[in-house]
């Protein structure tokens, strides 16, 4: 089956990704790429990498987005999709942006600023984090992508807490992102001179992604769960690595971990679980999270390591794939779990 696939925001990085997966997917097609800063411009001057792909293809307006389309992602700043939704005449919306991540429009508000503006849509998303909430994303029509510490974090920390081998209060989050986490507007604070060989920590006991991660573990648990989390900027484009310390609840040791890990996600074609120590680099073009688990006897931490690539499984990947399951298609459609090396 052929399915029509509009793009808003597909100058970005991640829209880019989005672009370039429906190249490569059997079944998506993308038709409309919309950027409004870049109306009228060919697809291939500002994405050179995709200029094969798409020959023919020019950014047109948001405003202008045809009705009836299969399948439409929004890669738009959030805040961005309040304002397209309401009126959007597509068959199935995914949104990677955080517009639609919280049930509650009241959690929303006190994350980010100003009021929501289409909080009577809020029920009608699916929150997208595939591997734990998989059976709600079926035949969905309105799904909302997690960001991409959430999904590094929560997938790795899920099934320590599910099968109560640790306390789902006093986490911690210590997680890496690279700079297209950031977006690809021109800012000080990513520029190549700020970031070239330095780590810094950002967004401290404020960031975002704090009450998504709290949220979605909350829904998945099924008890409330807290955590602090810090993120930092890594010299690096893509790519996630995200360190979580849990308390443990008994006295379990590394390979009972890794075995309760493992048997989790034995199904899951995007999870991998073993010994090794993650490396984003591993992940980079996959749809891939790799994920280990130890357990220090000596102070009596869990420590769990994820790590995925930012605009793969952490954006777009994860949206062909939530796209893939709300369309009846192969949910490995069109996505890869090998990286590209070196």
């Amino acid at each position: 089956m052929t399915v029509h696939v509009g793009i808003l925001g597909a100058s970005g990085y991640v829209g880019a990704e989005l672009l370039r997966l429906c190249a490569g997917h059997p079944d998506l097609e993308a038709v409309y790429a919309a950027a409004s800063s870049r109306v009228g411009v060919p697809v291939g001057q500002i994405h050179p990498h995709l200029a094969p792909a798409y020959p023919d293809l020019v950014f047109g307006s948001i405003d202008d987005l045809p009705p009836g389309l299969d399948l439409v992602f929004l890669a738009l700043p959030h805040g961005g999709s309040q304002d397209v939704v309401p009126s959007m005449d597509a068959g199935v919306v995914v949104d990677l942006g955080a517009d639609f991540r919280f049930a509650d429009a009241s959690v929303y508000e006190t994350w980010y600023p100003g009021p929501h503006r289409a909080p009577h849509l809020l029920d009608n998303f699916v929150f997208g984090l595939v591997e734990l909430f998989r059976d709600q994303l079926i035949d969905a029509t309105a799904i909302s992508v997690p960001g991409c510490y959430v999904t590094a974090a929560a997938l790795t920390i899920a099934p320590l807490l599910k099968e109560g081998l640790a306390s789902p209060q006093g986490i911690v989050v210590d997680a890496y992102s690279g700079v297209t986490g950031a977006g690809g507007e021109p800012k000080t604070e990513t520029m190549f001179a700020t970031v070239a060989e330095s780590l810094t920590a950002y967004g401290l006991l404020d960031h975002r992604h704090t009450p998504e991660m709290e949220a979605a573990l909350t829904a998945y648990v099924g008890e409330p769960v807290s955590l602090l989390f810090t993120p930092h900027l890594a010299p690096t484009n893509r790519g996630i690595l995200a360190t979580c310390y849990l308390r443990p609840v008994g006295d379990h040791p590394t390979e009972e971990l890794l075995e309760v890990m493992a048997g989790a996600y034995k199904t899951e074609p995007f999870i991998e679980v073993s010994e090794r120590i993650p490396a984003t680099k591993a992940t980079l073009g996959s749809n891939s999270v790799h994920m280990t688990v130890r357990r220090d006897l000596r102070t009596g931490w869990i420590m769990a390591l994820g790590a995925l690539d930012n605009l793969m499984k952490g954006a777009a990947g994860q949206a062909v794939q939530c796209a893939n399951l709300a369309l009846g298609l192969a949910e490995t459609a069109g996505l890869t779990v090998t990286g590209v090396y070196p």
